[in-house]
């Protein structure tokens, strides 16, 4: 069964109109579609130029390690709601991201995503201070400015982190909230009225006090006003925010939040932290963290899921989240807050099967700092290494492979935003990527399992010629449709990535009149 990536309840006009060669202008004219993404944790992404003036910054208990040392789990203080390995500092800061900026656009990434750069007491920001201020020992307001210019001068985008769901315990204005009841921003937190030194800390994190969003004040300070946050980080030149743990502020305040970044800046991209189903959410995010889909090819690859299952599931996903909110959203395998690729999937041919289909999905895939040079990293801290540029040479496997892809993806646009067609397979999996031209067509069949599997199903792509050859991108095999079926028998742990051959022969090709 063919599941076409589109929503539920459509007419067959709308599968004609989604189709057309102006839906799919559209399509590659919007930045947020399909996008490769390169995050950056700020701290440990590149040496400080100057570790002495940056460990001027850094007052105990903080404190400040060299960049050869790597990061340990630290010992939880109840006192403060934190652990030590938080507030351990390798200096990394927004000049040092700006000068490898040639690196990251020479690997072929589209987006730059920090995460948070607001002052903050941790090492990962995310006990914001003060939203309105750059970290001074990362650069300050000039540094992001700076960064933001030069980003754009590389053709890259950048999109900052927003975490709006809480702030910092040392938050001037929490403080100022617990220590005085009558403070003008006692109301912005929640606060224990039987104990009025208790408050509703995120995930009962005492270091991070939850905000009250409900209180429309708190929602002015952050977004829908000219001086409100969203809008000025907007205004300074960022193409977008990622919103952490999204799902807590819920619909109706990220679409409150989302109406005002596109009414400040129409085309910014908001992607929604929001790891379950990558359904429902729409639109009140442009798009959100599809780690689903990963999830479902690691089963495939771990054996609990079998190809055809897999491509019906994904089928299914994209019916229910519609293929435009799915190329806006992020395929996330491992960042900040899991392990590393290289510490879950072990086995280097497993692993390169699963960022192939990362590559080859619809949605906006995720490289995580060092990921693509096959960094390790358990856990947090584990997982926040700093950043192996020893590694980052053309001998290096892992980093080949991520260049191969990112090229096959820059070079196929359908990979970047075309529909999503799950074919029907038995132990293989396959699915389409197609946009309104036959030759765009990318075919996709990977056999997850130890033994060869030969297989035979439906193209369900109606202009792909009988008897047409079709190229496998990475091994240059060709094979044929022939009747609408493809007869194939794939080695085990293989992917093929094929797309129809169009090149006219001796002056002819059955696609002349096609588009």
């Amino acid at each position: 069964m063919l599941f076409r990536c589109v929503n539920k309840g459509v007419r067959v006009s709308d599968l004609s109109s989604d189709r057309s060669s102006s839906a799919f202008a559209a399509r590659r004219a919007d930045w947020r579609n399909g996008p490769v993404v390169y995050q950056v944790f700020v701290d440990r992404f590149a040496p400080p130029a100057d570790p002495a003036a940056f460990q001027s910054y850094i007052q105990p208990p903080r404190r400040f390690r060299q960049w050869h040392e790597l990061p340990t789990p630290g010992q939880y203080d109840p006192s403060v709601g934190h652990y030590s390995h938080e507030i351990e500092f390798w200096g990394g800061d927004l000049a040092g991201v700006a000068g490898r900026l040639g690196y990251i656009a020479g690997l072929g990434a589209d987006v730059l995503y920090l995460t948070p750069i607001q002052a903050a007491f941790t090492n990962h920001r995310y006990d914001t201070q003060d939203y309105a201020r750059v970290a001074a020992e990362i650069g300050g307001e000039a540094g992001l400015a700076r960064l933001i210019d030069q980003t754009h001068q590389h053709g890259l985008r950048i999109m900052l982190d927003g975490v709006f769901n809480h702030m910092g315990r040392t938050a001037a204005i929490f403080q100022q909230a617990l220590q005085d009841p009558n403070s003008l921003y006692r109301n912005w937190f929640f606060f224990d009225k039987a104990d009025p030194t208790a408050y509703r800390g995120w995930a009962g994190a005492g270091n991070l006090p939850a905000l009250r969003l409900e209180d429309p004040l708190v929602r002015a300070a952050l977004w829908g006003r000219d001086e409100a946050i969203v809008e000025r980080y907007l205004r300074a030149g960022i193409d977008g925010w990622r919103l952490d743990v999204a799902f807590e502020l819920g619909p109706l305040f990220l679409a409150e939040l989302t109406e005002a970044a596109h009414r400040v800046a129409p085309g910014s991209a908001v992607v929604g932290e929001i790891p379950g189903y990558p359904a429902d959410w729409f639109p009140a995010v442009d798009g959100v963290f599809n780690t689903a889909a990963p999830s479902l090819m690691l089963a495939m690859l771990n054996g609990t899921v079998a190809g055809g299952r897999a491509g019906r599931m994904l089928g299914h996903m994209v019916e229910d989240a519609g293929i435009a909110p799915l190329l806006r959203s992020w395929l996330v395998v491992d960042n900040h807050d899991t392990p590393r690729q290289t510490h879950f999937v072990p086995d280097a041919s497993r692993r390169r099967l699963l960022q192939a289909l990362q590559f080859t999905l619809p949605g906006a895939p995720v490289v995580y700092y060092g990921s693509e040079l096959g960094m390790a990293g358990a856990g947090d801290p584990q997982n926040r290494a700093p950043m192996r540029w020893d590694l980052a040479h053309d001998a290096n496997p892992d980093l080949a492979w991520h260049r191969q892809l990112i090229t096959l993806r820059r070079a196929h646009p359908a990979l970047r935003y075309g529909d999503c067609r799950a074919l029907e397979t038995e132990q293989l999996l396959a699915f389409a990527r197609t946009t309104d031209k036959i030759a765009e067509t990318v075919i996709v069949v990977i056999n997850p399992t130890d033994m060869p599997q030969t297989e035979v199903f439906a193209t369900r792509i109606g202009r792909l010629m009988s008897w047409g050859a079709l190229q496998d991108l990475l091994s240059e095999e060709r094979v044929r449709s022939v009747n609408g079926l493809m007869h194939l028998m794939v080695p085990p742990r293989t992917i093929r990535i094929f797309t129809p051959v169009v090149t006219p022969k001796h002056g002819y090709s059955a696609y002349d009149r096609i588009p």
